[in-house]
């Protein structure tokens, strides 16, 4: 039988690529997406439609109300998502969004009996959120094994983040020699109601030039 993995899945480019990773190494996939709120919810469209077309066992999507006291552009309408970068941690980081996400993935993990979760995060072409890097993974994957049956019945979690160290050109070059369909991600932070990606916010220019340097046409589409 297949080892079973949870797989976070935004439907971005860099949680598809991830999605696609984990089934070359040989995981039975469960996704699971979150509708937290976010400015950006035609992120939760795209992820379905990659569940479905990548051939995951079971996707869900989990509700969870985080503009009760927002703090983040994505989650608050009245701070504006800024066009480009900047120095330090950005107004779209989301306070604590990967630890609260890790946490029910490793709920649902111990339901199915899938010890292993792979989640999309990057060190080298990101906005710079503190819940991307390695050491909070590892912080919290001790953290889970502490916190659940595994500290009981002797086994750990595997926290994969097989995007950790490579650019966003080398993830989409992953992600093409396994026929991720980039066209039906979605990484913008400020999309139109038609869900076209603003082409300004960080994640948009991150993106867009990933697949300048890849040497892969952009799929996007974008406001303008």
């Amino acid at each position: 039988m297949k080892k079973r993995a949870i797989v976070l899945l935004s439907g971005g480019l860099d949680s598809a690529t991830c999605l696609a990773v984990a089934q070359r190494d040989g995981f039975e996939c469960y996704t699971l997406s979150f509708d937290y709120g976010q400015r950006h919810k035609c992120e939760l469209q795209a992820s379905e439609k990659l569940a479905a077309a990548m051939g995951a066992v079971e996707h869900k999507t989990f509700k969870l109300d985080l503009r009760q006291w927002g703090g983040s552009a994505l989650t608050d309408d009245n701070i504006a998502v800024p066009d480009g970068g900047g120095a330090g941690i950005p107004v779209t980081y989301v306070p604590a969004r990967n630890l609260i996400f890790l946490s029910l993935a490793t709920a649902w993990g111990e339901v199915l009996g899938a010890h292993d979760i792979f989640i999309g995060v990057n060190s080298v072409d990101y906005s710079g959120y503190p819940d991307c890097r390695a050491g909070f993974i590892a912080a919290f994957a001790e953290a889970a094994r502490r916190g659940t049956c595994a500290v009981d019945e002797n086994w750990h979690w595997s926290i994969h983040t097989p995007l950790q160290n490579l650019s966003k050109a080398e993830i989409i070059q992953l992600g093409t020699s396994l026929k991720v369909d980039y066209s039906l991600t979605t990484s913008c932070y400020n999309p139109d109601q038609a869900g076209r990606s603003c082409g300004k916010c960080d994640s948009c220019l991150l993106r867009h030039q990933g697949f300048i340097d890849a040497g892969v046409a952009d799929p996007t589409v974008y406001q303008q």
